[in-house]
C-alpha cells in the first residue's frame, strides 16, 4: 500500500511534465486506433467475403460485361448450389459528390444468396410485384431521410436518361461488416429499358454470383465455369468472392501497408516520449533511492517505483487517448465525401491493441532507468547531484 501511495506521490510530483507526457501519449494513442480503423474499414470488404461465393466476371476486365445466357451454363456447374447476377449502374442521385452503390439485380435470387442483406417479408414482396421497386440500406434511408414510398430519381451516365425508383424496402445489415449502403433493383426493369432505347448493353449483366455447396471445391468449381466459356468472345475469370475484392484493394495496397505500418510506428513513439521522462525522473531520484535503500527497501521495491510509475502514466495516457478516439473516428467519417467508406467503426481488435499498447510501453520504457537504479550503488547515490 506505502509503494502505491509512493508511486502515485512520485507521478504526480512534476505535474506539468506528468500532464504532457500523458497528453502526448493520449494523441499517440489516438492516431494508432485512427490509422488501424481505416486500414480495417478499406479491408472490411474482403474480411466480410464469404467463403461459399464464386465471382465471375469478363476475363480481361470487370468493366466489360458478359452475357446474360451464361447463367444457364453456369447454374449446371456441379457444386453451384444457387447462381445471382448484378450490374453496375452508376448514375447520379441529387449530385456526383453523393456516392454508393447502385445495382442492377435479379431480385429471384440476389438475396438468397447475400442472406446478409436483411429485408423485412413484407417489404421484400412489395419489392418484386413492382418493376422500378427498389431496396435500400438502412444508412442511405437515414442519411437522405427515405422511407416506404419515396421517390428516388437518379441521371443515368452509363445507361442515359431519367430514371424513377421507387422505394419498396429498406434493408438491415446482418453485422458491422455488411455494408449498409446500397441501392439494388430489378435487373429485368434495366434489360426493358435497355432494348427499349437500343442500347447495347441489352441482354448483358456486369458479373456473375455463384453459391457453391462446399468451399474445398472453389478451385475445382471455378476451373470448370472457366472452362465452359474458353475460347468464346467473351471468356470469363472465376475467383473467389476474397480473391475478388483483393483485386479491387491491389491499386491502393502500398497506400494501405504504409498506413500499416505507421500505426506500429506510433507505438515506438509512445515508447520513446515515455522513456523520456522516466529517464528524467530516475536521473533526478538518484539521491532519493539510495536513501530509500539505506532503510531497508530492496532493488525489487526501487523497480516496482519506477515500473509503477511508468504504468501509471501509459494507463492515464492511453485511457485519454481511447476516450478522445471515438469522437475523432466520427468526426473524420464525417469530415470524407459520403460512401469513402461504407462500413466504418472501430474494431473490438483495434481497442484490444491500443489497451496491450499502452501498458507494454509502459512497462519498457520503465526498464532502463528501473535498471540503472537498482544497480546504481548506495555510495554512489548519495553522493549524486543531479
Amino acid at each position: 500500500m506505502e509503494l502505491v501511495r509512493l508511486i502515485v506521490r512520485n507521478a504526480l510530483r512534476h505535474k506539468l511534465r506528468s500532464l504532457l507526457t500523458v497528453v502526448g501519449i493520449a494523441i499517440a494513442v489516438m492516431a494508432f486506433m485512427l490509422l488501424r480503423t481505416v486500414v480495417t474499414a478499406w479491408n472490411v470488404g474482403v474480411e466480410a467475403s464469404a467463403a461459399n461465393r464464386l465471382i465471375t466476371r469478363h476475363a480481361v476486365s470487370f468493366v466489360f460485361p458478359l452475357p446474360f445466357a451464361y447463367r444457364d451454363r453456369i447454374a449446371r456447374v456441379p457444386g453451384v448450389e444457387r447462381v445471382t447476377f448484378a450490374v453496375w449502374f452508376s448514375g447520379v442521385y441529387i449530385d456526383k459528390n453523393q456516392f454508393f452503390a447502385r445495382l442492377a439485380v435479379d431480385s429471384n435470387t440476389f438475396f438468397d444468396v447475400y442472406p446478409e442483406f436483411i429485408v423485412d417479408p413484407k417489404e421484400f414482396e412489395a419489392f418484386k410485384r413492382e418493376r422500378n421497386a427498389c431496396v435500400i440500406g438502412s444508412e442511405i434511408a437515414e442519411r437522405y431521410k427515405l422511407k416506404i414510398g419515396d421517390v428516388m430519381p437518379l441521371d443515368g451516365d452509363i445507361f442515359p436518361g431519367r430514371w424513377e425508383f421507387v422505394v419498396r424496402g429498406i434493408y438491415r445489415p446482418r453485422d458491422k461488416t455488411t455494408d449498409p449502403t446500397s441501392m439494388l433493383f430489378h435487373w429485368h426493369y434495366l434489360e426493358e429499358t435497355a432494348r427499349k432505347r437500343g442500347d447495347s448493353r441489352a441482354g448483358q449483366v456486369g458479373w456473375f454470383v455463384s453459391r457453391i455447396a462446399h468451399p474445398d471445391d472453389a478451385a475445382a468449381v471455378s476451373a470448370a465455369i472457366d472452362e465452359l466459356f474458353a475460347n468464346s468472345r467473351a471468356e470469363t475469370k472465376t475467383e473467389t468472392e476474397r480473391a475478388f475484392q483483393q483485386s479491387f484493394l491491389s491499386s491502393m495496397g502500398a497506400v494501405m501497408t504504409a498506413m500499416d505500418v505507421m500505426s506500429f510506428v506510433i507505438i515506438g513513439i509512445i515508447l520513446l516520449v515515455l522513456a523520456n521522462t522516466m529517464i528524467m525522473s530516475a536521473r533526478e531520484r538518484t539521491h532519493e533511492y539510495a536513501v530509500l535503500k539505506t532503510l531497508g527497501f530492496s532493488g525489487r521495491h526501487i523497480f516496482i517505483l519506477i515500473a509503477g510509475e511508468s504504468l501509471l502514466l501509459s494507463f492515464l495516457g492511453s485511457a485519454l487517448g481511447m476516450l478522445v478516439t471515438f469522437p475523432a473516428v466520427a468526426g473524420f467519417q464525417g469530415a470524407l465525401p459520403k460512401g469513402w467508406f461504407p462500413v466504418f467503426y472501430i474494431e473490438p481488435r483495434t481497442i484490444v491493441l491500443g489497451c496491450l499498447a499502452g501498458l507494454l510501453v509502459g512497462f519498457a520504457a520503465s526498464l532502463i532507468p528501473a535498471r540503472r537504479a537498482v544497480a546504481t550503488r548506495i555510495v554512489e547515490g548519495l553522493r549524486y547531484i543531479g
